[in-house]
C-alpha cells in the first residue's frame, strides 16, 4: 500500500542571489554624501574668487560620475546571496 503525503516528502530551499547589496548598506554612499557636503560647505564659506560654485559643483559632478562607476564596477563582481524560502516565510508573516 503506498501512500503519497506531501508533508512527508523533504522539502528543498532554493538558493538564490541578487546582484550585490543595496547601495545604502555601502560605506561608499556614506563617504559620497560627506565629501559631497563638505564640497558645498566649503564654497559657501570661502570667497568666491577662491572657490565658487561653479567649481564646487563641478567636483560635485565628478563625485557623482566616480560614485556610479563604482557602483557599476561592484554590482558586476559580486552577489548577495539569500535563501529562497527564507523570503517566503517572511511574506507569509506580513
Amino acid at each position: 500500500m503506498s501512500t503519497t503525503n506531501a508533508d512527508t516528502r523533504p522539502t528543498t530551499t532554493r538558493r538564490v542571489s541578487t546582484e550585490t547589496k543595496s547601495s545604502y548598506k555601502t560605506t561608499e554612499l556614506i563617504a559620497y554624501v560627506v565629501i559631497a557636503v563638505a564640497v558645498l560647505v566649503a564654497a559657501a564659506v570661502t570667497d568666491n574668487s577662491d572657490f565658487g560654485t561653479q567649481e564646487a559643483w563641478f567636483y560635485v559632478t565628478l563625485l557623482t560620475i566616480g560614485y556610479m562607476i563604482s557602483r557599476g564596477l561592484a554590482k558586476s563582481g559580486s552577489r548577495d546571496f539569500y535563501d529562497d524560502d527564507a523570503a517566503d516565510r517572511a511574506g507569509a508573516n506580513r
